[in-house]
């Protein structure tokens, strides 16, 4: 028996995959507990457009994550934050602030998907963030920081 799985099944496969399995195995767990839909033929059809749709979508997020990454490459951003002595921060500079300087620029990007290297920023200078706007595309962006006396 031909079946169609609707979420990852362990030891088996994977979401959208058709597998083959025994009947009693497909008729009995599978199908009941919803991990499973018989593979008929209107079945697989639809299967095929919904990947079909899928990539599609999945090809344009790449391209306008793309166009942002390059936007981002030739950006220049600088963080003003209070100096006391020998250049150290008052407080840090984290992932949120440079997002909302991002924002500020024209660039929408959430927290969570920017890492700064080190962790925060305590004195001023360059520093070098990852930033993830898509599962395939990375950048590495950099930005500087500078004191403004306290």
């Amino acid at each position: 028996m031909e079946v169609i799985l609707k979420q990852d099944v362990e030891h088996l496969g994977y979401k959208d995959d058709v597998v083959a399995v025994k009947n009693g195995y497909g008729r009995n767990y599978l199908i009941p507990q919803g991990y499973a839909e018989l593979a008929t033929l209107s079945a697989k059809k639809v299967l095929a457009e919904n990947l079909k749709q899928r990539r599609h979508k999945e090809a344009k997020a790449i391209e306008d994550a793309q166009k942002t990454a390059d936007a981002l490459n030739g950006l220049e951003v600088k963080l003003i934050a209070k100096v006391g002595k020998g250049n150290k921060l008052f407080g840090s500079i984290n992932n949120s602030n440079l997002s909302e300087a991002l924002a500020k620029q024209g660039h929408s990007i959430d927290r969570k998907f920017i890492q700064i290297q080190g962790g925060t920023v305590k004195a001023t200078g360059p520093y070098t963030a990852h930033i993830r706007l898509h599962r395939e595309v990375n950048v590495e962006f950099t930005f500087e920081v500078v004191g403004e006396k306290a």
